[in-house]
């Protein structure tokens, strides 16, 4: 059975200010990382044991091009995006939105 994806609004929110900033850096650089992510998030929900997992169930996927990772924990029924993080940031940010 293939799980539901489930990004959380604060994830989302990491996703729209890293566009907002990319695109702020260089016209278009946004949309090149929006659609990486997409990808990587594609690739999360059809195949969410392939990626290892960290503690406490949070698994990390990492995006090729941009130096992100994208922190999710897998469920029976849905996998939940817990956060999109720059990998140069604390990568504890994650525990606190368990």
């Amino acid at each position: 059975m293939k799980r539901r994806l489930h990004v959380r609004p604060e994830a989302q929110l990491d996703i729209d200010e890293a566009v907002s900033w990319y695109d702020d850096k260089q016209l278009g650089l946004g949309g090149r990382f929006y659609s990486e992510v997409s990808h990587l998030l594609e690739r999360i929900e059809d195949h969410p044991l392939h990626f290892p997992v960290l503690e406490s169930g949070v698994r990390r996927g990492l995006l090729n091009v941009f130096p992100y990772a994208v922190y999710f924990k897998v469920g029976d029924e849905e996998i939940t995006v817990l956060t999109v993080l720059h990998q140069s940031r604390d990568p504890r940010v994650w525990r606190s939105r368990l």
